[in-house]
């Protein structure tokens, strides 16, 4: 019985031997059947390219009016996708309805925008898909001083019954900003009044800061230039909600974000006390037949742009996956489990996706086709054997022609071509298990070549003289 070092030493020589017999047959698994496996793999690209062409280096984004935070965004998922080698057409729009219009149409270019959460009824809507929510956008309802107190009101709705006398934008139709503010005047049981405007964001803005109207309800992001431009206004206030807590179980889209006091400007004590403030959210909707890897694009900027902690949402918070609009997309679903493939964050866009749709086709290629070849009923057996049995049949051919044609002045080259024989013998690969024909091939050879080099030829026959 050997010792320990010994028998640890033979171990790993078999295990090495074994591993050694396995890479070769492989290899010579490849070099006979490559032909086949070639064509399988040129059938499998051809329909895989088909069905799932690579991603485009161009997609158009909706991003509603000027001066809008929507626009500001698209210029930043503009800048996000181009270091990536993809081009982002923006695209103006009047608002949520023309986007949400424009993605259902099958014959329409657009094929991503952001649209406010709650603006169009989406029930009946079909090719248009979610990739969550990406921001807030508070519900801004800003108005000329002198600042309003709630004592001033003495009952619910007295602060509408004010303001209704008052010339108020509440922006144009197909708008975030109208459907918001006639949902919630209807919802308090105020309809709009004929003091109520119908302007474009910007032009809403810039009447109110030069006192042309009393009030503007915008719902946009704060990081908006109107908005901000509402904000630094000292003339200007905002209305509270005082009912807030309510709209929100009305309204189930809406949220609650609190803004403590002095928040917005700290030196001008504004807000002059903590205030809740109603906000929708800005969702990233795109058409069903957008690529894949262009989703998962948008994902991506939206964790890279919206993700960061901003002044009402903490860090990671967006994108959000939670009451969307409509139904989300299989790829958020899957992002939203797994995240972004890891080899674009090592990779060019365009190579990472090339190599992750390649894995997804190779591996499972080479998985099934190897075994499958493998298994195929005396496959490889059936190859080398008849390489043997051709080699044999030559054999055979070349001794009935020495037998019927033999000339002994010919020898060298009837010697010759068994050296030929036995060469193209000796490039067959063949397995274990055709070991012992293999050689049998070869003796066969060698006994032909004996028979020829003996002093009596056995393929010369000479008859004997006839004595009469």
């Amino acid at each position: 019985m050997g010792s320990f070092k010994e028998n640890v030493q033979e171990t790993f020589l078999g295990l090495s031997e074994s591993a050694q017999e396995r890479w070769r047959d492989f290899t010579q698994f490849l070099q006979e059947t490559w032909p086949v496996l070639l064509l399988l793999l040129v059938i499998l690209m051809a329909f895989w390219w088909y069905a799932d062409p690579p991603p485009p280096r161009h997609v158009s984004l909706g991003i509603g009016s000027p001066g809008s935070s929507s626009e500001l965004l698209g210029k930043r998922y503009a800048e996000y996708f181009a270091k990536k080698g993809i081009t982002v057409e923006l695209v103006t729009t009047k608002g949520a309805q023309e986007n949400i219009d424009r993605l259902a149409d099958r014959n329409d270019s657009l094929q991503a925008a952001f649209v406010q959460a709650g603006v169009v009824h989406t029930s009946g809507i079909s090719g248009i898909q979610s990739l969550g929510a990406i921001d807030y956008d508070p519900v801004w309802f800003f108005y000329r001083g002198p600042e309003l107190k709630e004592k001033d009101f003495q009952s619910a709705d007295a602060k509408y019954k004010y303001f209704s006398s008052k010339k108020i934008s509440i922006g144009v139709q197909g708008s975030g900003s109208y459907a918001q503010a006639t949902k919630i005047f209807k919802l308090s049981g105020n309809e709009a009044g004929p003091g109520f405007l119908n302007l474009q964001e910007d032009q809403a803005v810039k009447a109110i800061l030069k006192g042309e109207i009393d009030g503007i309800f915008i719902v946009d992001s704060i990081n908006s230039p109107n908005v901000q431009a509402l904000l630094n206004d000292p003339n200007l206030f905002i209305v509270t909600w005082a009912r807030a807590d309510a709209y929100v179980k009305l309204i189930p889209y809406l949220r609650l974000l609190d803004v403590p006091q002095g928040s917005f400007n700290l030196k001008r004590d504004f807000p002059s006390s903590d205030m809740k403030i109603l906000a929708t959210t800005t969702n990233l909707l795109i058409d069903e037949r957008v690529h894949p890897a262009m989703q998962y694009l948008f994902l991506e900027a939206a964790r890279e742009i919206n993700g960061k902690a901003s002044f009402f949402s903490a860090r990671g918070e967006f994108p959000s996956f939670k009451n969307t609009m409509l139904p989300e997309s299989p790829v958020a679903l899957h992002y939203e489990k797994n995240s972004y493939p890891f080899l674009v964050a090592y990779l060019p866009f365009w190579l990472a996706e090339l190599v992750n749709r390649l894995i997804f086709i190779l591996l499972p290629f080479l998985i099934i086709s190897y075994p499958l070849l493998q298994a195929l009923p005396g496959y490889r057996t059936r190859r080398m054997q008849n390489k043997i049995n051709r080699l044999y049949s030559d054999l055979k051919s070349f001794e009935q022609d020495l037998l019927t044609n033999f000339d002994l002045s010919q020898r060298d080259e009837y010697l010759k071509k068994l050296n030929l024989l036995e060469y193209q013998a000796l490039n067959i690969k063949v397995s274990r298990r055709l070991t012992g024909e293999y050689y049998a091939l070869r003796t066969s050879i060698d006994y032909v070549r004996n028979c020829l080099n003996r002093s009596t030829q056995p393929y010369q026959f000479e008859e004997a003289p006839t004595d009469y």
